[in-house]
């Protein structure tokens, strides 16, 4: 089934929306909006390891202005995750008036600018507005995917996050 990125775009928030003030994808922000996008919509998008690398990959991430709902709005950061320190970056759902859906501390709506003020996990600093990249972007070379239903959106962010960091301990390329 063919769907209008404006579709995407409402699906992606809707799933996103019945996930707020969970804390299961905390540090996991990259994997949150990914499966916003993916999961409801039957798709596989293919962006970097961390939001900072997506943020390279799009290229086009320094844009300024509103983002439209559905864009993918980035931050710089850096930080630790499970004692590996890199520069992560941040992203958010754009929901096209003003403010994102993001994993933080749990899952949570922002004005987008005051991403920027919340108190960084210990270890972090603090988010530093990059831009937003739009859907149709993200959307490039995605693929059609039929998610399993044995494992959980955010077990499946778990689990993926534990084996890339566990691969990246053995590798002098960290975070970026």
């Amino acid at each position: 089934m063919h769907r209008s990125t404006s579709q995407i775009a409402d699906h992606a928030i809707e799933w996103a929306r019945a996930r707020l003030g969970s804390p299961a994808y905390a540090t996991r922000c990259l994997a949150f909006v990914e499966d916003a996008v993916e999961r409801p919509n039957d798709l596989e998008v293919f962006g970097g390891d961390s939001a900072a690398d997506s943020a390279d990959l799009y290229r086009d991430h320094r844009r300024t202005g509103d983002p439209p709902r559905g864009a993918f709005v980035f931050y710089d950061a850096v930080g630790v995750i499970d004692g590996v320190e890199g520069s992560w970056g941040h992203v958010g759902l754009s929901l096209g008036d003003g403010r994102i859906i993001h994993a933080w501390d749990r899952v949570r709506i922002d004005r987008i600018h005051e991403v920027e003020s919340l108190p960084p996990p210990p270890g972090w600093t603090a988010p530093a507005w990059w831009g937003w990249v739009p859907l149709d972007r993200v959307l490039a070379g995605a693929q059609p995917r039929a998610w399993p239903t044995d494992e959980t959106a955010e077990a499946a962010a778990q689990r993926q996050q534990a084996e890339s960091l566990s691969a990246l301990r053995g590798s002098d390329d960290v975070g970026r």
